[in-house]
Protein backbone atom coordinates (compact mmCIF):
# COMPACT_ATOMS: atom_id res chain seq x y z
CA UNK A 1 0.00 0.00 0.00
CA UNK A 2 1.39 3.49 -1.13
CA UNK A 3 1.14 5.86 1.61
CA UNK A 4 2.74 8.85 -0.40
CA UNK A 5 0.45 12.22 0.14
CA UNK A 6 -0.43 13.05 -3.17
CA UNK A 7 1.10 16.96 -3.64
CA UNK A 8 -0.83 19.00 -5.95
CA UNK A 9 1.26 20.40 -8.99
CA UNK A 10 2.80 23.85 -8.19
CA UNK A 11 2.92 23.66 -4.12
CA UNK A 12 5.92 24.03 -2.42
CA UNK A 13 7.09 20.81 -0.77
CA UNK A 14 10.47 21.08 1.29
CA UNK A 15 12.40 18.73 0.29
CA UNK A 16 16.08 19.19 2.41
CA UNK A 17 17.12 21.19 4.64
CA UNK A 18 21.30 21.55 6.73
CA UNK A 19 24.21 23.15 5.78
CA UNK A 20 22.95 26.67 5.89
CA UNK A 21 20.13 25.79 2.86
CA UNK A 22 16.84 24.32 2.17
CA UNK A 23 15.50 22.32 -1.40
CA UNK A 24 12.38 23.61 -2.03
CA UNK A 25 10.12 21.72 -4.94
CA UNK A 26 13.73 21.06 -6.97
CA UNK A 27 15.44 24.94 -6.25
CA UNK A 28 18.13 25.36 -3.41
CA UNK A 29 17.92 27.89 -1.46
CA UNK A 30 20.65 29.48 0.48
CA UNK A 31 20.07 30.73 4.47
CA UNK A 32 16.83 31.20 5.84
CA UNK A 33 13.05 30.99 4.35
CA UNK A 34 10.25 31.84 4.00
CA UNK A 35 7.70 29.00 2.53
CA UNK A 36 3.88 29.56 1.83
CA UNK A 37 2.32 26.64 -0.26
CA UNK A 38 2.24 28.81 -3.77
CA UNK A 39 6.03 30.71 -3.07
CA UNK A 40 9.00 30.19 -1.15
CA UNK A 41 11.04 33.53 -0.18
CA UNK A 42 13.98 34.36 1.44
CA UNK A 43 14.55 35.30 4.95
CA UNK A 44 16.81 38.23 6.25
CA UNK A 45 16.82 36.51 9.38
CA UNK A 46 20.35 34.47 10.19
CA UNK A 47 19.12 32.86 13.51
CA UNK A 48 16.45 32.68 15.87
CA UNK A 49 17.08 36.17 17.94
CA UNK A 50 17.17 38.11 14.77
CA UNK A 51 12.87 37.58 13.60
CA UNK A 52 10.88 40.19 13.87
CA UNK A 53 8.04 40.87 12.88
CA UNK A 54 8.88 43.29 9.77
CA UNK A 55 11.04 40.37 8.53
CA UNK A 56 7.83 37.89 8.69
CA UNK A 57 5.46 40.51 6.64
CA UNK A 58 6.44 39.07 3.36
CA UNK A 59 5.02 35.80 4.10
CA UNK A 60 1.52 37.67 5.05
CA UNK A 61 1.75 39.34 1.52
CA UNK A 62 3.04 36.34 -0.46
CA UNK A 63 -0.54 35.10 -1.39
CA UNK A 64 -4.02 36.33 -0.75
CA UNK A 65 -5.34 33.42 1.09
CA UNK A 66 -5.12 33.99 4.69
CA UNK A 67 -2.91 32.31 7.23
CA UNK A 68 -4.39 29.37 9.54
CA UNK A 69 -1.05 28.40 10.79
CA UNK A 70 2.58 29.91 10.90
CA UNK A 71 5.38 27.45 12.11
CA UNK A 72 8.49 29.18 13.10
CA UNK A 73 11.51 26.72 12.32
CA UNK A 74 13.77 28.51 15.48
CA UNK A 75 17.51 26.61 13.65
CA UNK A 76 18.48 23.47 15.41
CA UNK A 77 16.65 23.62 18.84
CA UNK A 78 12.86 25.17 19.55
CA UNK A 79 13.29 28.12 21.43
CA UNK A 80 10.16 30.46 22.85
CA UNK A 81 8.46 33.04 20.52
CA UNK A 82 8.99 36.52 22.49
CA UNK A 83 5.50 37.54 23.63
CA UNK A 84 5.65 40.27 20.96
CA UNK A 85 6.35 38.80 18.23
CA UNK A 86 3.79 36.08 19.09
CA UNK A 87 1.51 39.14 20.22
CA UNK A 88 1.80 40.58 16.98
CA UNK A 89 1.76 37.51 14.23
CA UNK A 90 -1.98 37.16 16.31
CA UNK A 91 -2.97 40.28 15.74
CA UNK A 92 -2.27 39.28 12.03
CA UNK A 93 -4.61 36.18 12.14
CA UNK A 94 -2.83 32.55 12.36
CA UNK A 95 -1.56 30.65 15.15
CA UNK A 96 1.78 30.60 16.02
CA UNK A 97 3.90 27.85 17.00
CA UNK A 98 7.88 27.58 17.44
CA UNK A 99 9.87 23.91 17.02
CA UNK A 100 13.34 23.06 15.70
CA UNK A 101 13.79 23.97 11.90
CA UNK A 102 13.53 20.03 11.11
CA UNK A 103 10.50 19.39 12.58
CA UNK A 104 8.91 23.22 11.35
CA UNK A 105 9.58 21.67 7.26
CA UNK A 106 8.38 18.34 8.35
CA UNK A 107 4.98 19.71 9.90
CA UNK A 108 4.36 22.33 7.12
CA UNK A 109 4.99 19.34 4.12
CA UNK A 110 2.18 17.25 6.31
CA UNK A 111 0.14 20.36 7.23
CA UNK A 112 0.85 21.96 3.15
CA UNK A 113 -0.43 18.22 1.71
CA UNK A 114 -3.57 18.26 3.85
CA UNK A 115 -4.80 21.54 2.07
CA UNK A 116 -4.46 23.92 5.04
CA UNK A 117 -3.28 27.49 4.72
CA UNK A 118 -0.09 27.02 6.58
CA UNK A 119 3.37 28.78 6.14
CA UNK A 120 6.71 28.27 7.83
CA UNK A 121 9.53 30.91 8.82
CA UNK A 122 12.92 28.53 8.77
CA UNK A 123 16.10 29.40 10.00
CA UNK A 124 18.92 27.35 8.10
CA UNK A 125 20.48 24.98 10.19
CA UNK A 126 24.45 25.00 9.71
Amino acid sequence: MDVTPVIPAGRQVIERYGEGRFKVTGQVWEGSILVRPTRTLSLAAKDFAGLDIDGLKPIFEADPEPLEILLIGCGPRMAMIPPTLRAAVKAMGPAIDAMDTGAASRTYNVLMSEGRRVAAALIAVT
